[in-house]
């Protein structure tokens, strides 16, 4: 079936379910276009959460949910933190503009496929980078919008700081119990550093990581490291007594 009608009738369904939420009509228009068939192989158009590559992908419920609280305008300098595919920056780049969009994801191997899925989808002039999301990107700061894919029990003070005056940070709050919320950056007398300015109901998302707990990631225990390193190798890598005994003095004298 042709895409872009697999595309409409995600979104009427969409809007039809969420009708006590509210999707931004801007939202709507660009979930219509974006492709999503280029980020998610199978059944790319069904509200439903799935995994490609070890990294959650989105239902797109819960992306229009969460841009539709975003109220990203265009030319807005938006960050996300947490690129995943890269289907939630490309709905975001139609709505802002292509280089307005930066992406950032601790784990490696999902910043190399979301570079791929974004260029296969003609959005090559969104940054993504592999970094630790907790400290956002203070070189292209501040930003309109902040939209964070992972969970905290408050906002990082970090990417608040990093929040352009009267921008807006979009994330899910709390654990386990979870509320996606949009917060702005207070006063510096205000203990908290926030203010929560609306909600959108109930979330379920996987807390932020830091360096280390990443998939695929180098552990900080060493013998993790190595038995994950050996297990990497297959079932029949040598653990390291299979090998040829290798006789030291023999070889020093030359024999």
């Amino acid at each position: 079936m042709d895409p872009a009608v697999l595309r409409d009738d995600m979104v009427d369904g969409l809007e039809e379910a969420l009708s006590s939420e509210l999707v931004d009509e801007d939202v709507a228009m660009a979930m219509r276009t974006v492709p999503r068939h280029e980020f998610v192989g199978d059944r790319a158009y069904e509200n439903r959460d799935s995994e490609r590559g070890g990294t959650r992908v989105l239902a797109p419920g819960t992306v229009a949910r969460m841009l539709s609280g975003l109220d990203a305008e265009p030319g807005d300098d938006v960050l996300i933190v947490g690129a995943g595919v890269g289907y939630t920056a490309a709905v975001v780049a139609d709505l802002v503009g292509d280089r307005h969009v930066h992406a950032v994801d601790i784990n490696r191997s999902a910043v190399i496929d979301a570079r791929e899925n974004l260029r296969k989808a003609g959005c090559e002039a969104v940054l993504v980078d592999c970094r630790d999301g907790a400290n956002g990107m203070a070189e292209y700061a501040p930003f309109d919008c902040i939209l964070v894919e992972a969970a905290a029990v408050r906002p990082p003070r970090v990417l608040l700081d990093q929040l352009a005056d009267g921008g807006r940070l979009v994330m899910p709050m709390g654990g386990p119990e979870q509320t996606l919320v949009a917060v702005e950056a207070s006063d510096d007398s205000e203990p908290s550093g926030f203010d929560v300015v609306d909600e959108y109901g109930p979330a379920a998302f996987n807390p932020i990581l830091v360096d280390g707990e990443q998939a695929g990631g180098l552990s900080r225990n060493r013998m993790e490291r190595e038995d994950r390193e050996f297990a990497q190798q297959g079932y029949f890598a040598k653990s390291g007594w299979e090998y040829e005994w290798v006789d030291w003095d023999d070889r020093l004298d030359g024999r």
